[in-house]
């Protein structure tokens, strides 16, 4: 053990990694929209705000090279996935991302029946995005 563990201290740079991650994401802990780590992305007609962190940017290049999960970004990028989430529902919000259709078309024989989690995921966003104070008072999972 460490004399950090042993003394019940966090490392420094434990400390200034949340730091950073709790500025990134302006101190929100829950994302707009309710995206989940198999949630696939794809580029939006958009671009992130001016206001965005970097790590925007590089969530949208990622994703430009192709569709990628919320899990996979979060990977990438070395980033705790909720604050990954609060980053992609901006970009979401910017239009500088938007939710994978092809993926959300399931390959078995019930898909005829069941829309996917993904499909109605994007249906979820798309009426937020048009209509913002709509559903404000309800928590999706």
């Amino acid at each position: 053990m460490t004399a950090h563990e042993t003394s019940g201290e966090r490392p420094e740079s434990t400390d200034q990694e949340f730091v950073r991650t709790y500025i990134l994401t302006g101190g929100r802990t829950t994302a707009r929209h309710p995206l989940r780590l198999d949630t696939v992305l794809q580029p939006g007609p958009g671009k992130p705000g001016p206001g965005l962190p970097p790590e925007c940017q590089e969530i949208v290049a990622l994703c430009r090279e192709h569709q990628r999960s919320v899990a996979e970004l979060a990977g990438r990028l070395g980033r705790p996935a909720t604050a990954v989430k609060v980053l992609v529902s901006d970009l979401l919000d910017a239009d500088a991302l938007a939710l994978s259709l092809s993926a959300a078309y399931a390959t078995d024989e019930n898909a005829a029946r069941v829309p996917s989690d993904q499909l109605l995921l994007a249906a979820v966003v798309g009426l937020r995005k048009r209509f913002p104070d709509a559903v404000s008072h309800l928590r999706a999972g």
